[in-house]
């Protein structure tokens, strides 16, 4: 007897093509339509939801963020207009003055600014641990109110457990809120492993294609509806085009990240074989200090690598400078590979001194492996640390030429 259709039981992928849409009457588009008004007709009763843009209620944004908290496995979700807006809407839908809270040591530049500059003006502790070591536990205070996690981390790729940070917030009335923009929900649902809130920048993997800029926060429904109300106050909220983009997105984010996944391994496998690489930083290698947890945790473990080159910055200035797939760029989870230096990025607040501290010296760079053929990455990076490492050529004696000939076409 054939099954009847549930439309609540679906895998991954087709929750991200079809999630949120709702019946779809003949005549209607397949492709969803952008609501590009700031503005919609209300009831003149006041019986129905005023919708306006600004308050994050166009179509757009309730399209994404059901099919995110599909996604997610969340109650609800809140769209904003990126990953740094939905770090500030999830932490201060938590926070007041008095407040404190435990962060990891190893956390976004951008995050760890907010946390600095802005929490702390506003009366609230911050105190830096790090999760991945024993005693973490003891930086807990009476009014500690948020754990706060990356997962992996950036840049090391390191990969917590998180139940034993949900059972500690739990003891201590905290929120656990966890950073997931480098896992996605295709490698790991962080909800269904106690976190309270999990954080997306939407500008990565979730929109996967470097032209939009987005984040999200998904959770439970009563802390969601508290970080919406600081998104509506503060006006953070995602147009209505980057929303349908993002949604857009997210449709291929099962086939990407199963690409960004076989790259990442293929490439830092090769990596580390280079004699010109003092380490790779990847969870999917057996040489990494959480590869047990990460294979545990992870359905696969993606693109981002971690590389620390011999020769410190000169060689990777000559490295990078050579590559002619690899972009240098800021930002990662598209279809490109983009390779990036922390010391200029997301950690240039930092003196050297700390970032070596930190584990990522001069000489450290954080590859995003995109979606092309690793073996056509794989010959760039060969092709780049060649003319990186190649011996400086004596000074040649100076040829005579002809006068009337130029020297680059002479002879």
């Amino acid at each position: 007897m054939t099954e009847p259709f549930d439309p609540d039981v679906l895998g991954f992928s087709t929750l991200a093509v079809h999630g949120g849409e709702g019946d779809r009457p003949v005549g209607s588009p397949v492709a969803g339509a952008i609501f590009q008004s700031t503005t919609f007709v209300s009831d003149a009763f006041g019986a129905a939801e005023v919708l306006y843009s600004r308050f994050g209620n166009n179509p757009n944004h309730r399209r994404l963020e059901e099919k995110l908290a599909r996604l997610e496995g969340a109650e609800s979700c809140l769209a904003v207009g990126s990953g740094m807006a939905a770090t500030g809407a999830a932490l201060l839908a938590v926070l007041r003055a008095g407040d404190h809270v435990v962060a990891a040591d190893a956390l976004y530049g951008g995050t760890r600014t907010f946390l600095e500059r802005e929490l702390d003006r506003l009366g609230i502790e911050i105190t830096y641990v790090d999760f991945t070591r024993s005693g973490w536990e003891d930086a807990i205070r009476p009014a500690t109110r948020v754990l706060l996690a990356e997962f992996p981390t950036n840049p090391l790729l390191r990969v917590i457990d998180p139940a034993p940070l949900a059972a500690a917030a739990r003891r201590a009335g905290a929120v656990l809120i966890v950073d997931a923009t480098i896992a996605t929900p295709y490698n790991c649902r962080l909800l269904e492993h106690g976190v309270d809130l999990v954080v997306h920048s939407g500008t990565k993997y979730l929109g996967g294609h470097s032209d939009v800029t987005a984040g999200a926060v998904c959770g439970r429904r009563e802390l969601v509806e508290r970080a919406r109300e600081r998104a509506k106050l503060f006006g953070t909220a995602l147009d209505p085009h980057a929303a349908w983009l993002l949604e857009r997105g997210i449709k291929t984010l099962a086939l990407r990240m199963e690409r960004h996944n076989l790259n990442g391994t293929r490439v830092a496998e090769w990596l580390e074989a280079q004699p010109e690489v003092r380490r790779v930083h990847y969870p999917g290698l057996p040489s990494h200090p959480d590869h047990q947890v990460a294979a545990r945790l992870l359905r696969g473990f993606g693109g981002m690598v971690g590389v620390l080159l011999d020769g410190g910055g000169e060689a990777v200035g000559r490295f990078v400078g050579s590559l002619r797939l690899c972009t240098l760029a800021p930002s990662f989870g598209g279809v490109e590979t983009l390779v990036s230096e922390p010391r200029f990025t997301s950690h240039v607040r930092l003196t050297a001194d700390e970032r070596a501290a930190l584990g990522f010296p001069d000489g450290f760079l954080r590859f995003s492996l995109g979606i092309e053929d690793p073996e056509d990455l794989i010959r760039d990076l060969r092709f780049a640390l060649d003319a990186a490492f190649a011996p400086a050529a004596p000074p040649s004696a100076p040829q005579p030429q002809d006068s009337h000939l130029s020297p680059r076409f002479g002879g």
